[in-house]
């Protein structure tokens, strides 16, 4: 009986000490005894549907690491792997790369490394093993002071770890025009959540202050903090806003930086590795993300989120959200079952009757969906970070990390977790005709993404009441916050922007080096004059060239002024009406800030035009459609 480690039942939860296991739970909002309800009995009806069927899977496995493996394989995903190991040495883009990180970033990447360098020593592997002093040292030396902003004083923690070892400064401008210290940008509201300033500088910095240990533990208030991001002139950035090659170094930024945090926090961050296990290659149930989403892209090309994934959504909103006990009740567990045979055989044909599945039938199927994947939605890698969230002093740092974790999932997981959650707020947004308010479908929700069938009980340490309560909160605190978990903070797109503005740097510095020995000063200072920018050639200063391709009006120089905003530069084109081109909404086309110190970003209709353009100056500005 595999699924025993989690089986439970209503005497279970009436047994369990309240007061003391409650307390387990942190900061968390107190949960009453009638919510907590829900959730055993939502586990209740998981066996049930389970039924029979479950001998037939294998679990999956999650493999202990050795010493050293599991920090390894960290900085293989920070994409800092060539600092150790055969492929040692640094190389341009390591270099660039650590010296736009913050003093708490680097002090996760060094502690990584030095374990790394002690496992391989006593390993003795011949490889080159450099010194995790030297990595930083070689790093500042290679251009003499690597960043040129000054990271005010007031930064600095009492820890002694957190300082560098070999004495430099960290100094480190991100990219901000004006740098203030981080206690005066500290927004003065409890819940004003400063995307600006790294988290676990935040951290660090609050940890040493009186205001910190004040301000531990969010009480018993049943009502979550209406957390809100101040408003940013430059513009909000969303995921999937930026281009891949700037994903990529977002993902490692924020790998190094959730790991920051944990570390400031005194919280254990570790990544679970999965063994790999043969799975279903078609189908619809228990058929991994990737291998369904290919099968779909067949169908509808583009497609991000599995074809049944919606249609299930799309047939529980068909009836109506006001429903009582809406994914509260459960339906048959032997239709379910001989449902979903029938799906498997008939949805891609199209012959599937959907007139034959009532409500509550399709939303325990959007739920069996999610527990058969075989790899948990949010991951083998990241669940129990995940349910870990729980564990941090503060809900804003709970915020923080949960937006972190976001970013580091993968594409097909974080777009489908998005509909999920988006559908979940509509249902609450029904809450006094269905009576499923936010407490209530956290708790019915939590164990659908949270008690995964394949991880043993030793991969979950803590109580099951315990991890009850904490993961139901996680659960709450991804539907009330959404939005704000798929922004990527401003300080991690700076760190991006200052990445490319160093490779840019270095790539024309050896360019020019080449250059140089080849004696081709002619072609160089040709060259020279080719590469100044169009805003220096023909467009004067305070002025801005829009190009719009797929519009009537191609191109525009468009005036800066304090006020204007990306919005209405896009307004300002499509007011130019042409019978030949095809009508564009509004909100299908987008001002785009390309090249400069980004590879390509999508910008918020409420972005500062003037701010942005002197935070990147060498951008070329384009409107198109997100498709396009």
């Amino acid at each position: 009986r595999r699924s025993g480690q989690y089986t439970m039942n209503h005497d279970h939860s009436k047994k369990t000490p309240d007061g003391a296991s409650f307390d387990r739970s942190g900061s968390q909002d107190s949960l009453d005894e009638l919510s907590m309800d829900d959730y055993w009995k939502e586990l209740e009806n998981i066996h049930e549907t389970r039924g029979n069927n479950h001998e037939e899977r294998v679990a999956l496995v999650v493999k202990e690491p050795d010493e050293g493996e599991l920090e390894e394989e960290w900085l293989k995903e920070a994409g800092l792997s060539n600092l150790f190991g055969e492929s040692s040495g640094n190389s341009l883009e390591s270099v660039v790369f650590l010296s736009t990180l913050t003093r708490t970033q680097r002090a996760a990447v060094e502690k990584r490394v030095e374990t790394v360098t002690q496992t391989m020593r006593k390993k003795n592997k011949h490889h080159q093993i450099p010194d995790v002093r030297d990595i930083f040292r070689l790093q500042n030396d290679s251009k003499g002071k690597v960043c040129d902003g000054n990271e005010p004083s007031t930064m600095r923690t009492s820890e002694t770890k957190n300082e560098m070892q070999d004495g430099t400064k960290g100094n480190f401008s991100l990219g901000t025009d004006e740098q203030k210290s981080p206690l005066e940008d500290t927004p003065s509201s409890d819940t004003d959540i400063n995307l600006e300033i790294s988290f676990s500088e935040q951290a660090a910095n609050f940890k040493d202050s009186s205001v910190g240990k004040m301000c531990k533990g969010g009480g018993g208030d049943t009502l979550l903090p209406n957390f809100r991001v101040p408003k940013d002139k430059t513009g909000t950035t969303k995921i999937g806003d930026l281009a891949p090659q700037d994903m990529k170094k977002v993902y490692s930024l924020a790998l190094i930086e959730l790991t920051a945090l944990y570390d400031i926090l005194g919280t254990e961050f570790k990544q679970q590795k999965a063994v790999k296990i043969k799975t279903k290659e078609c189908g619809l149930f228990g058929v991994p993300l990737s291998v369904l989403l290919e099968q779909d892209q067949k169908k509808v090309p583009g497609t991000k989120i599995p074809l049944i994934f919606q249609k299930l959504i799309a047939q529980i909103e068909e009836a109506t959200l006001e429903t009582e006990g809406l994914l509260r009740i459960p339906g048959v567990a032997t239709r379910i079952k001989s449902l979903c045979q029938e799906l498997e055989a008939k949805f891609y044909e199209g012959t599937f009757n959907w007139e034959n599945v009532k409500q509550h039938d399709a939303a325990s199927l959007l739920k069996l969906f999610i527990r058969e994947l075989p790899q948990p939605l949010l991951t083998v890698e990241y669940l129990k970070a995940f349910q870990d969230v729980q564990k941090l002093p503060t809900k804003k740092q709970q915020l923080q990390a949960l937006n972190l974790l976001v970013l580091l999932l993968p594409e097909a997981n974080r777009d489908t977790l998005k509909v999920l959650l988006e559908f979940l707020q509509r249902v609450i947004d029904h809450r006094e005709k269905n009576k499923m308010t936010l407490k209530n479908v956290a708790m019915v929700m939590a164990p659908n993404l949270f008690t995964f069938h394949g991880f043993s009980s030793k991969t979950i340490e803590q109580s099951e009441f315990v991890m009850a309560a904490g993961t139901a909160n996680v659960m709450r605190f991804m539907i009330q916050y959404q939005k704000l978990l798929w922004t990527i903070p401003k300080f991690i797109v700076n760190q991006v922007r200052k990445q490319n503005t160093e490779s840019q740097k270095k790539e024309k510095k050896d360019k020019a080096m080449k250059k140089l020995l080849k004696k081709m000063a002619y072609d160089r200072e040709k060259h020279e004059k080719q590469e100044k920018t169009p805003n220096d050639a023909d467009v004067p200063q305070g002025v801005i060239r829009v190009q719009a391709p797929h519009l009537s009006k191609v191109s525009m120089a468009i005036q800066l002024t304090e006020e204007l905003k990306a919005g209405d530069i896009v307004a300002r084109f499509l007011s130019q009406k042409s019978g030949n081109v095809q009508t564009l909404k509004k909100e299908e086309v987008f001002l785009y800030e390309i090249g400069g110190n980004i590879g390509e970003r999508c910008l918020d209709g409420d972005t500062y035009m003037k701010d942005l353009y002197q935070l990147n100056p060498n951008a070329e500005w384009v409107i198109k459609s997100k498709q396009s």
